[in-house]
């Protein structure tokens, strides 16, 4: 087969118009425009609210070329689309060849009768989705509820209908609430021309039937095309080690053929934590009278399933891997910019590595983006980052109509075929919080006389499209209807399935309810907060540096978003002096509340078997409830993630006016150590010291030590002491945390005097701190420079030495000018 990408020579222009400019594909509208400086930064300032008009046209995309003998004398010759987004006619030399309408699947078309040897035209012509949304939105009769999130007002549609859901399209393009509504149409993913003869490998699959210590048992099935009645050899190979080797009569047309092969002695891919992720490149090679074709895929050896058991409080839900139950720590994940076409792999792999040394195992692709390119998936196939792949629908009722419903299934039926190979697959999830909103949000209500119709299209997409989908293309994983559930058409409920808790945020609960409000899986919880004040100054001015100026409001796209934060920092902390003091509270606030979380989940297990807060990124500069922003860079919950994740925590915390203190171990061994507890005021004089052996058994959460707190506090004072805690092997500390028995605001802060040196390093600098006093959430910064450093945000406790890595390619005469140390105790 001859591969060539069809990615040079492009124009655009606007249908109405005969502008012609030049085009980056992949690619879209809204980039093409901004390359060629007809629009400005959409995400400067107040620039999205211009850009409105842009989804109300029509565009085209065209390109000339040529072909050489060795392609136009092949028996095939197709394009193969792999992303249109979304309404796109496909012309090649003037003769409408395909009609698109799915930005999620991949389009292939034959076109050999069309071409020429030279100056050939493909030409693409994108309708506006707006106006191809409002035809279907006024044809229906009756309007769905839900797709709160459509910010149909601010994109001036007509009437302002909420179109998306009638698109089969990225429902964050519309807008969401940690997102700017940009609806942009273009060649997102590669365009290829590919020409071959008699017969090719379109598909191969790499089934696992059986693994034990001794040999995992496989099928390979190859879906084959040909043109012709003929013998062929296949063959397959493990990195030109033969595996088996079968002669097989090819039929005409598409077919399967299923060869069985074994791997002796096979190495267990692993989650991220618990062990390695070894990968195994599969290579099938047909031989059909001499003429080679070949199609290979990465596997991992291991098993994964979705256990669902009756107990005695309800139900389990929980991931067992190679045999072992694994508590899920990690993060939702949405795309990382409102222009897909502009992710570049360094970004993808910034977020995996981020996941990775998070101490995560698992990612959660939410279903109001796009399923990830591939690239994202063998990035997790080497991290040991397990995917919960949500299908892509979200927040919405959706029609249920025929044509859209086979739209759903080649969709379903395209990405299971194209991810089902990859070993981070976990599991496939039918949609985002669709079932707990239609009974618990009112939309039930709302549908009044459609309620029958809305949820036939409800049970036809999620229990009958997908579930069969999975059932046919990839058996062997789980399939959950909603997400939240307690199972299919069950409402969420604590004790059956998996929940979202937004109770701190939305309900404005305090942070300690984290703690108690516990499900099997919380798939979803979250709290917010701004970027850092560099990543700030790239979208605004100082006039806008008000959490209330009309910039920042425009930045935040939760209708309750800048006065919950405030109202939250109010609770526990002092109103911050001015606005970058906000921003680094915020920080650390964020941080603090999803620290309750994440260990009260963690010491809740086996009961509660994961913990995903909601979110790991961003697509725009903006505040939201994300880890890392825009820019990727770390906020300080990324840090206390990093923290809290750890494969042994040691977690102190009240309850019931007791002080407890549990270890979670999630390795696969049980350790024999020594905790260590002291009392120390904020100068570091010890009042209080309990030291003891303990046996942490494997894979386990316990309560190892428990006092009444009134015995603990014992005429201490809350306001200027702390707990800290820790565990020793051989005399090497290996966990360790700290617990204040006041909220900040209450604490009487000292004003420390930080010692620092800095010394250079392989990869950058090492940074030595010191103070004599305590010095609360140490942030570090080196100005608008690029570096990363390996912790952030931290205590340091009185009279203790820590030693920060920063990696940064500044030099050290640039980094001494422009680093900083901030404290807590300076905001106010």
């Amino acid at each position: 087969m001859i591969v060539e990408e069809l990615n040079t020579n492009w124009h655009f222009s606007q249908m109405d118009k005969d502008d012609w400019l030049p085009a980056e594909v992949p690619g879209c509208v809204h980039t093409d425009l901004l390359a060629n400086e007809k629009i400005e930064d959409p995400f400067y300032r107040l620039n999205e609210r211009n850009l409105q008009w842009i989804d109300k046209k029509d565009w085209i995309y065209k390109t000339r070329f040529d072909i050489g003998a060795d392609v136009l004398n092949k028996d095939r010759i197709a394009l193969d689309f792999k992303g249109l987004d979304t309404y796109a006619d496909v012309f090649v030399n003037g003769e409408l060849v395909l009609s698109a309408d799915n930005m999620f699947i991949g389009w292939e078309v034959d076109v050999k009768k069309h071409l020429k040897s030279r100056g050939n035209e493909l030409k693409i012509v994108f309708r506006s989705p707006i106006k191809e949304g409002l035809k279907l939105h006024d044809a229906n009769g009756f309007v769905f509820p839900g797709a709160e999130n459509d910010q149909a007002e601010l994109g001036q549609v007509e009437g302002n209908k909420r179109v998306s859901i009638y698109t089969r399209k990225a429902g964050y393009h519309y807008g969401w609430d940690w997102g700017p509504r940009l609806v942009t149409s273009g060649i997102w993913r590669p365009v290829y021309l590919k020409a071959w003869n008699v017969n090719r490998i379109t598909d191969l699959q790499i089934v696992q039937n059986k693994l034990n210590e001794d040999v995992a048992e496989f099928t390979a099935i190859l879906e084959i095309e040909s043109e012709k009645e003929v013998l062929a050899n296949i063959n397959l190979k493990n990195n030109e080690v033969g595996l088996a080797t079968s002669k097989f009569h090819l039929k005409k047309g598409k077919k399967e053929y299923s060869i069985n092969f074994k791997i002796e002695n096979p190495k267990l891919w692993w989650p991220n934590g618990l062990g390695e992720q070894p990968l195994y490149t599969i290579n099938a090679e047909l031989d059909v009278e001499g003429e080679i074709t070949v199609a290979d895929h990465r596997i991992g050896i291991r098993t994964v399933e979705l256990v669902r058991e009756k107990d005695e409080k309800g139900k389990s839900f929980y991931f067992k891997v190679n045999g072992v139950p694994v508590f899920m720590k990690g993060a939702n994940y949405i795309p990382n910019d409102i222009f897909p076409s502009r992710v570049s792999k360094k970004q993808l792999e910034k977020v995996v590595n981020t996941a990775k040394e998070s101490n995560m195992n698992m990612l959660r692709v939410w279903g109001g983006g796009y399923y990830e390119d591939e690239y994202f998936y063998d990035l997790c196939d080497e991290a040991g980052i397990l995917v919960w792949q949500d299908f892509m629908f979200a927040c919405a009722m959706y029609p249920g109509d025929e044509e859209f419903l086979k739209s759903v299934k080649e969709e379903a039926k395209y990405n299971i075929k194209r991810l089902r190979n990859h070993p981070c697959i976990a599991l496939w999830c039918g949609n985002n919080e669709i079932l707990v909103a239609w009974h618990n949000w009112g939309w039930k209500r709302k549908a009044t006389e459609n309620v029958d119709e809305i949820w036939k299209a409800y049970t036809d997409i999620f229990h009958e499209v997908l579930p069969e989908a999975v059932e046919k293309y990839d058996p062997s994983r789980s399939y959950w209807s909603s997400s939240p559930s307690s199972g299919t058409g069950i409402v969420p409920d604590l004790i059956n399935g998996d929940d979202h808790y937004w109770g701190v945020w939305w309900g404005k609960e305090p942070f300690k309810n984290y703690a108690t409000h516990i499900a099997r899986f919380m798939s979803e919880y979250g709290f917010q907060s701004f970027p850092e004040m560099k990543s700030v100054k790239k979208y605004a001015i100082p006039e806008d540096y008000n959490i209330f100026s009309e910039v920042m409001k425009s930045h935040q796209r939760s209708s309750i978003g800048n006065e919950t934060i405030e109202y939250y920092m109010l609770q526990d902390y002092k109103k911050p002096k001015d606005f970058e003091s906000f921003l680094y509270v915020n920080h650390v606030l964020q941080a603090e509340g999803i620290k309750i979380a994440l260990e009260g989940h963690r010491r809740a297990m086996p009961y509660c078997m994961g913990s995903l807060y909601w979110q790991i990124n961003d697509c725009w500069p903006v505040a939201s409830w994300s880890s890392t922003d825009y820019y990727q860079e770390w906020k300080a919950l990324q840090y206390y993630v990093k923290k809290g994740f750890e494969p042994l925590l040691i977690s102190p915390y009240i309850e019931d006016e007791s002080l407890k203190i549990a270890v979670v171990n999630d390795r696969l061994e049980g350790i024999n150590t020594k905790m260590n507890l002291r009392m120390i005021d904020f100068s570091g004089n010890e009042v209080l010291s309990i030291s003891k052996d303990i046996i942490i058994e494997k894979n386990s959460s316990a309560v190892y030590y428990e006092s009444n707190l009134v015995d603990v506090l014992n005429d201490i004072d809350p306001k200027n002491h702390l707990l800290v805690v820790e565990l020793l092997k051989d005399g090497e500390q290996i966990a360790n945390n700290v617990l204040y028995f006041k909220s900040v605001k209450e604490l009487s802060l000292p004003k420390p005097k930080i010692d620092y040196k800095i010394e250079e390093s392989n990869e950058g600098f090492v940074i030595e701190l010191q103070s004599a006093v305590l010095a609360k959430n140490i942030f570090l910064t080196i100005g608008s420079g690029s570096g990363f450093f390996s912790d952030n945000y931290f205590d340091l406790l009185p009279n203790e030495t820590v030693e920060i890595h920063l990696q940064t390619t500044l030099s050290l005469e640039k980094l001494k000018k422009t680093f900083s140390v901030r404290t807590l105790d300076a905001t106010y």
